[in-house]
Formats: structure tokens, sequence, C-alpha cells
């Protein structure tokens, strides 16, 4: 089994300082966290309704036998990579700014501000 980057995949981003819509920024992180999740939350719970009722439908699955599903060991291990790979996709705005920190990157405002200046000289 190879490693993943979990991080690295879930933390694609556009370039340039992230814009705020609140005054405090860490109610502005808590608000993306809950955002993401919610999001995979909404497809996740429509994908499984989904597949619920086609089983139902056709008569191959029981609630009852979903309810008493135990994964296998490799079942298991899928499972938690996919856990670790969620868990990346939801905390991608706190890595990101962690990034950002240790990098001295400008932001596009930054490198605009730079410009403007220049033009001015």
């Amino acid at each position: 089994m190879s490693t993943i980057d979990v991080f690295k995949l879930a933390n694609t981003r556009a370039k340039g300082k992230r814009p705020n819509f609140l005054d405090d920024p860490a109610v502005e992180r808590v608000l993306s966290i809950t955002l993401a999740v919610a999001g995979e939350l909404a497809v996740t719970r429509e994908r499984l309704d989904t597949v619920e009722r086609l089983l139902a439908k056709n008569d191959l699955l029981s609630q009852a036998a979903i309810d008493a599903y135990e994964p296998s060991e490799q079942e298991a291990q899928q499972r938690a990579m996919w856990h670790q790979e969620y868990l990346a996709r939801i905390f991608r705005i706190v890595q990101q700014e962690l990034e950002a920190l240790e990098r001295s990157d400008p932001s596009s405002e930054d490198v605009g501000a730079t410009l403007a200046e220049g033009e001015s000289d």
C-alpha cells in the first residue's frame, strides 16, 4: 500500500491572501471548517439515501443487514485512510494558515501595492 500525502492532496488552493468576511479570524476558521463538514455530509447523505433506496427497491438488501454489517480488516483500513483524507479536507484552512506562517510569500495585495508604488515613482 503506497503512502498518500493527504494534506498535500487536500491542500490545493488559489494564490494570494484568503479573503475574510467576518471580523474575527478564529470565527472565520470555524465557519470554514463547519461549512466543509456540512458539504461533505450533505453529499454523503444524498448518495447513501440513493443506494439504500435502490437496494430496497430491488430487494437486494434490508436495513437490518446494513445495520448488522461488520467490515473486514482490509475494509477497516480503507475506512481509516478515508477518515484521514476527510479530516485533511475539513482542516484544510488550518493547514494552509500554518504553511503560510512558514513561508514568506507575499499576498496578492502586497504585490499589487508594491507594483503601484513602483509606478508612482
